[in-house]
């Protein structure tokens, strides 16, 4: 009897020393084998560092997928440029009706026209003048007079409405004419139809005729002495 409580005493007391050991090493995070429970311990342990670790990187992929698709929403925001249409006749090798995006140039014209004909006056015409939607452009030849056509009173628009700017009759359209053709009406020299080819191009072609005594160096009296020889 005596030999059987002995031996649960000590059956107790080992229980109770393993257990106290379990408490000292596992709290001080050591890596130390104390009996199953300790091994089993190990793992659980590298198992929370790992899942902490895969936590940390989620994150920054998210980010790096949300960087692209700003990337994307802001090239579909890009507005698409307006069309317009001209119709170019006279020394180009395929003259008709072109189609280019709005703020072309005459010269953008004539080279989506096949480019200027070997005998094409390309010095009286003013190539880096912006076209305007629905116009005509007429690109002479070398030695070639303007078109007979019957004249424009004033205010009213010059036949052909071309890169030429006179009509028969002497009538100068104010809004294609080229600057040899301005500098033809009285009082205009080379300085002035400058500045009237530079204000149409800044403002748009001119609404009427008394629009131009908003360019610099026409007054009433200048703009009396060719009033009638001018139209749009």
């Amino acid at each position: 009897m005596r030999a059987a409580v002995s031996g649960t005493v000590v059956l107790v007391l080992i229980g109770f020393g393993a257990a106290v050991v379990a408490s000292i090493v596992t709290p001080g995070g050591e890596r130390v084998t104390v009996g199953q429970s300790a091994a089993a311990g190990s793992p659980s342990g590298h198992g929370d560092r790992d899942e902490t670790g895969d936590r940390g990187e989620g994150p920054g992929d998210d980010g790096g997928g949300e960087g692209a698709a700003g990337d994307g929403a802001g090239l579909a925001g890009a507005p698409a440029a307006r069309a317009v249409f001209v119709h170019i006749t006279g020394a180009v090798e395929s003259p008709g009706v072109v189609e280019l995006s709005e703020g072309a140039r005459v010269i953008d014209v004539v080279a989506r026209a096949g480019g200027a004909a070997d005998d094409a006056d390309l010095a009286a015409v003013n190539l880096a003048r912006e076209i305007v939607d629905g116009e005509q452009i007429h690109i002479p030849r070398v030695g070639e007079h303007p078109p007979d056509a019957p004249a424009a009173g004033p205010g009213s628009s010059a036949s052909g409405g071309g890169a030429g700017g006179t009509a028969a009759g002497g009538v100068v359209n104010i809004n294609t004419a080229a600057s040899a053709e301005l500098e033809t009406l009285p009082g205009v020299g080379p300085a002035l139809a400058g500045r009237i080819i530079a204000w149409r191009e800044q403002n748009g072609p001119f609404r009427s005729i008394d629009e131009l005594l908003a360019v610099s160096g026409i007054g009433e009296k200048t703009l009396s002495g060719f009033r009638d020889r001018v139209g749009i």
